[in-house]
């Protein structure tokens, strides 16, 4: 895989510690700033709303810039967003910053998700993507645990100190790595926008897109909560849950790793097998969040399968989107984040109830659930060989 590729990886990596980041701040966070935790976590599904936004939006503008300008501007944007967000009191503040985040990071990984697959053969776009994400997964073992650990010792600002900080290397890397014009074709040499947005209209996509949205709105709707089910419901320390995301993030990028040669020939087996068996895992996880060990493996387990087929719809999307040369990366990004914003509100909802802090890992196995029900029924058009030459 080439250079520039791992450079890209390196500003997900910093984008991806602020996305998760919140899973071990909550509680702080939201003592701090005197709102409950279930209005706190509002700010998981503002970044995730400010994603499916931005996603297609930041993209279409983006179409007519150089493909290094665009990342290097969004990653700038976002380093501003976290420094404003570190010294506010206001939540409604907090709450704008982590918007303006958001756009720029849907706008940052809809052009990486496209320039990625350009710096590649055809029939290796899976394998491009996986390395791409890994710098997603290398923030849930590394930044979001240290951000955790941080957290605790300084407090949640030092931790949105420290995201502005590492989006430094990762805008030196987008300049020394990434060529002035390699990216997607600009407008005057490939398709029309409109062209490009009636590549939604094409059902095989809205599948895959809708059940990348269900997976994700699982692992949200779980992840945001980790933080109190490791404390209260396990009855660990606050050091605890810093173990629980290393585990969680462990377990992603081993699935996002194993899924990505499997994701160029032939999906049907990752979502046969993953959907069902994430079904089970999460409500295991309900059943056996009390005891420890159980716990902290099935964190692990749920983390591997989760990404694995999440990773493997997002390839699933670009190949179907690929049409769509420009846009196709901010659909796979919307798909994503319409779950991530959708699970942690379904999951809050959830926290009132008799369960409590359970609430969220029995939304989680309903939402798989769902996305099984879904997929059951297209299984041939998902079991199907992709075709590389597209």
């Amino acid at each position: 895989m080439p250079l520039p590729l791992y450079l890209l990886a390196l500003a997900v990596c910093a984008m991806g510690t602020s996305e998760f980041m919140l899973a071990g701040l909550l509680p702080d966070l939201a003592s701090d700033l005197g709102v409950t935790v279930g209005t706190a976590s509002a700010l998981t599904s503002a970044f995730a709303i400010g994603m499916v936004v931005g996603a297609p939006l930041m993209a279409a503008l983006a179409r007519r810039w150089p493909a290094r300008s665009s990342l290097l501007g969004f990653v700038l944007v976002f380093a501003a967003a976290h420094a404003v967000g570190a010294v506010t009191s206001s939540f409604a503040v907090l709450c704008a910053t982590r918007v303006v985040a958001a756009l720029a990071n849907a706008g940052f990984l809809a052009v990486a998700l496209t320039t990625a697959t350009s710096l590649v053969p055809a029939d290796k776009k899976g394998r491009a993507l996986a390395v791409l994400l890994s710098g997603t997964t290398v923030a849930t073992i590394a930044g979001v645990p240290g951000g955790a650990v941080l957290g605790t010792l300084l407090g949640w600002r030092a931790v949105f100190w420290a995201v502005a900080a590492l989006c430094v290397p990762a805008a030196l890397g987008i300049v020394a790595g990434i060529p002035a014009r390699r990216g997607p074709e600009k407008p005057t040499g490939g398709s029309p926008l409109r062209a490009e947005l009636g590549v939604l209209k094409a059902p095989r996509l809205l599948l895959v897109m809708l059940l990348a949205a269900l997976v994700n709105a699982a692992t949200f709707a779980s992840f945001t909560f980790l933080a109190p089910v490791v404390t209260d419901t396990a009855g660990l320390g606050e050091l605890w849950i810093s173990v629980a995301l290393v585990l969680f993030g462990a377990g992603s990028f081993v699935g996002v790793t194993a899924a990505g040669r499997l994701a160029d020939r032939n999906s049907g087996p990752v979502v046969a097998v993953c959907g069902p068996l994430l079904v089970v895992g999460w409500l295991a996880l309900a059943v056996l969040a009390e005891r420890p060990v159980a716990l902290l493996t099935l964190v692990f387990v749920q983390g591997a399968l989760s990404f694995a087929l999440g990773g493997t719809l997002i390839t699933r999307v670009l190949y179907e989107a690929a049409g769509a040369p420009a846009m196709g990366g901010s659909y796979a990004t919307a798909a994503l984040n319409i779950g991530a914003a959708g699970g942690p509100l379904i999951a809050a909802a959830g926290l009132g109830g008799s369960v409590g802090d359970l609430g969220p890992l029995w939304a989680s196995g309903v939402l798989m659930a769902a996305a099984v029900a879904v997929a059951f029924p297209a299984r041939a058009v998902l079991a199907g060989g992709l075709d590389v030459r597209r």
